[in-house]
């Protein structure tokens, strides 16, 4: 696997404020600590309430099935893992890992609410040094989690790692808006009034202002699609929702 220029260029920066590596990590951890419980509020605010549409599309291309392992990454609070659930039926096989144990008891609970008590496995782990065996799923997914992670790279090659050949990776992230009149209209409304609405609705305005920063900082589309292929996954692709407000990134392990 050929070496990336400035590999893991991402872990120095949390949002605009430049960091020590080691410490992105725990400024992330106290961000997701404080919106856990308003997950679906911070996704509304960030995207306007499309994110639910976005997330439907991004299941329908994992084409479910109970002989597909599903390992969901970054995804506590279950989001992508009950859709998938729902199509996939109840003998479906669901690991969803998380860094944040907090993100992770609000998808426990979740579950229960909705009555799924079996095929669903909770794990806190690290994207960047996943606590699974090789070639153990079939579909890998992290959404809007991405961004999240200081070493975005390392992630990726975890991610082909656990992944059994003929296995399919899949990110949802928001991503670089392509239209300049559209970019500086959503410019607006994401520093203006995100980072406000945050601290009227959340009481928090800094966990806000760092979620808008950290979309900038994350690679455009066609960068990232030349990472996931560095990475060492082959038939990678990218499809632009909303004019580019988000992306879904997919390759696959041959």
């Amino acid at each position: 696997m050929t070496p990336l220029k400035n590999k893991n260029k991402e872990s120095q920066w949390f949002g605009y404020k430049q960091v020590n590596p080691g410490e992105k990590m725990r400024l992330v951890e106290t961000v997701f600590d404080s919106v856990a419980s308003r997950y679906d509020l911070m996704n509304d605010l960030m995207s306007g309430g499309i994110h639910r549409l976005w997330k439907n599309k991004f299941v329908s291309m994992l084409r479910p099935s109970p002989n597909k392992a599903l390992l969901d990454v970054a995804g506590g609070t279950g989001d992508i893992a009950f859709r998938y659930r729902q199509h996939a039926g109840e003998k479906a096989h669901i690991t969803v890992c998380d860094i944040n144990k907090e993100m992770l008891a609000v998808g426990k609970d979740r579950a229960i609410n909705r009555g799924y008590l079996k095929g669903f496995k909770w794990v806190v782990g690290n994207a960047e040094s996943l606590p699974f065996a090789d070639n153990s799923y079939d579909l890998y997914t992290i959404s809007f989690g991405l961004r999240n992670v200081p070493k975005i790279d390392d992630a990726l090659e975890e991610a082909y790692r656990v992944l059994k050949p003929g296995g399919q990776f899949f990110c949802l992230e928001f991503s670089q808006v392509t239209n300049p009149v559209f970019r500086k209209f959503y410019d607006e409304y994401s520093f203006r009034l995100i980072p406000k609405i945050g601290e009227i609705v959340a009481n928090d305005r800094e966990s806000y202002q760092y979620l808008v920063e950290s979309i900038r900082q994350f690679p455009p589309q066609t960068e990232l699609a030349a990472r996931i292929k560095k990475a060492g996954f082959e038939r990678v692709r990218f499809v632009n929702l909303s004019g580019g407000i988000a992306a879904i990134h997919c390759g696959t392990k041959l």
